[in-house]
């Protein structure tokens, strides 16, 4: 009976996202139509949408059920699955200077980050999400982050639209850079995986260059995903200060309920989805998850995302949006120049040619 009762709340506002999911699947299939390839993914296209549908129609208390349950329920769901995308083996087979290489980039791209976004006065969990985004995976970090730190749908959606722009300029201008800076196939690679979001866009960004560029950008950048455990880790030892943080009013739409300030319960010390995202990679790892498994696996992970960034989108006030944009496009712009600065250090300090 609970159970029912619960369907029947969340159904209107369910529904709701899956409707802006299905149209924003809908423009990327005509933009790959009309341009050969889809430069802006369903992932980004749902916020857009659903941001849309909020501008011209406010939701009433009958959808917000379901959309909280979207943007939080589903959205933890699809990062235990992202965990079937990790190999430890795989990341292991890299080399341990290369490896720790890594680790510190993506270390010391976040704290860069988000002292740069603190110096434009971002709030403090935007600024989270614009250095984890940056740093990390993108989409996947920010939607990962956003509800172990509670960040609303309008923080989550302004640093999703803003370093989904920001992606598809670093595919188009990262080959310039390669000859521009005298790399070879792999350093170039190592730049790829280290400074590209999604994994698909590493793909093409490297792709052009050569097959060897495509296998070291795709192991640097799994990498670089596999981070995103610890760093949530971490995230979620200093969860109640972030989450009490008076810097914005509480919203009507979250990514994560903001609990009342208190200590921390032993057992939300570690979110349940940020183990089952670890528990899940180990299962990759031993081989225990059947190969046939891991394609449909992936495409279930992405299509929860789209679903629970429509329900962001739904949130989104866009005046809210509009007067963080030109702070946050600073953040973001100068977040990704110093990523990629760092990440020719490591290049060049490691002397790969």
């Amino acid at each position: 009976m609970f159970v029912h009762r619960r369907l029947i709340h969340n159904l209107p506002g369910l529904l709701l996202c899956l409707a802006v999911t299905a149209a924003a699947m809908g423009l990327q299939k005509l933009e790959a139509m009309a341009f050969g390839r889809a430069w802006l993914e369903a992932v980004v296209l749902s916020i857009l949408v659903g941001t849309a549908v909020r501008t011209v129609w406010t939701p009433g208390a009958h959808w917000h059920q379901g959309i909280n349950f979207s943007a939080k329920t589903l959205l933890e769901i699809a990062v235990v699955l992202l965990g079937a995308s990790i190999s430890f083996t795989t990341v292991m087979a890299m080399g341990p200077l290369l490896l720790f290489g890594i680790v510190g980039v993506v270390a010391v791209a976040i704290l860069a980050s988000y002292t740069v976004g603190r110096a434009l006065k971002l709030p403090v969990r935007m600024a989270l999400l614009v250095a984890c985004g940056n740093s990390i995976c993108g989409n996947s970090a920010i939607a990962a982050v956003a509800p172990v730190i509670g960040a609303d749908g309008e923080d989550v959606a302004s640093s999703i639209a803003f370093t989904a722009v920001l992606g598809v300029i670093v595919v188009l201008a990262l080959p310039l850079l390669m000859g521009l800076a005298g790399l070879n196939h792999t350093e170039y690679g190592v730049l790829a995986g280290l400074t590209v979001y999604a994994v698909p866009q590493v793909l093409a960004a490297t792709i052009p260059i050569s097959a060897i560029s495509v296998q070291i950008g795709t192991l640097v950048k799994l990498v670089r995903v596999l981070m995103l455990g610890p760093v949530v880790l971490v995230l979620s030892l200093l969860e109640m200060r972030l989450r009490d943080e008076p810097d914005e009013l509480a919203p009507a739409v979250t990514a994560g309920d903001r609990p009342e300030s208190g200590h921390m319960a032993l057992h939300r010390l570690v979110p349940w989805f940020i183990a089952g995202f670890l528990g899940v990679a180990a299962l990759r790892s031993c081989g225990l998850i059947p190969a046939g498994l891991l394609a449909p696996i992936a495409i279930a992970a992405n299509a929860l995302t789209v679903v629970s960034m429509a329900a962001l989108g739904l949130g989104v006030d866009v005046r809210v949006v509009a007067k963080a944009g030109g702070r946050v496009t600073a953040a973001v712009t100068l977040s990704i120049v110093m990523l990629a600065v760092i990440s020719m250090g490591l290049i060049f300090a490691l002397r790969m040619r």
